[in-house]
């Protein structure tokens, strides 16, 4: 359960809904109007930008919504929410959904990079950051983090390929579905790291 700003607690089911509920609505709004074209303002829309368009207020009131109710954001939500408002905003600006399709591309690279720095100074921000919810020897996290910013250099990549190399049909199942599941079976591939440095709990006298 999360605690909550006025000391209650929040349903363990409300953090995903709040991250994942956006991106469904994303993907069932696009395969709706995917085919439609828009005229607004004098300027022809595609249904992928007049969706791209509807995502960025969403996404500010998905994070506002986990804010409000946690107190708190990680700086993956803060920084995953400026790219979206900066690349979604330059792809309806400029009418060109290519600016979007790389903002998964660059939070990647920037949080690969960002652990990246940390391990060239010994250090595990990874750790610092789950450390409380997942308890782990300070090897175990310097292990975890090398993987980690290893793998996001891959997903990265993956988007780069899919964007540029498929449609924008394919790009929105894989960003919707694709990535997630892959950070999903990425965890779970990680079972025995968790197992081996694992800090028990010291029981209560």
């Amino acid at each position: 359960m999360t605690e909550m700003q006025n000391g209650k607690k929040a349903p363990g089911w409300l953090k995903p809904v709040l991250e994942y509920g956006p991106l469904l609505v994303f993907f069932v709004a696009y395969m709706r109007l995917k085919d439609q074209t828009f005229l607004i303002g004098g300027g022809e829309y595609s249904g992928f930008l007049v969706v791209t368009a509807a995502f960025i207020p969403l996404m500010i009131l998905s994070t506002a919504a986990a804010w409000w109710l946690t107190g708190k954001l990680s700086k993956m939500q803060i920084v995953t929410l400026v790219l979206v408002v900066v690349f979604g905003g330059l792809s309806v600006w400029l009418q060109d959904e290519r600016f979007f399709k790389m903002k998964p591309t660059m939070i990647y690279l920037l949080f690969a990079g960002a652990l990246g720095l940390g391990l060239l100074r010994g250090q595990s921000w990874l750790g610092a950051v789950m450390g409380e919810a997942l308890p782990m020897r300070p090897e175990g996290w310097m292990i975890l983090t090398k993987r980690v910013m290893w793998f996001f250099l891959a997903l990265a990549a993956a988007n780069e390929a899919v964007w540029r190399l498929t449609s924008t049909e394919h790009w929105v199942q894989f960003k919707t579905f694709g990535l997630p599941l892959a950070l999903f079976a990425f965890f779970m591939t990680q079972a025995r790291l968790f197992q081996t440095y694992a800090i028990e709990e010291k029981g209560e006298d």
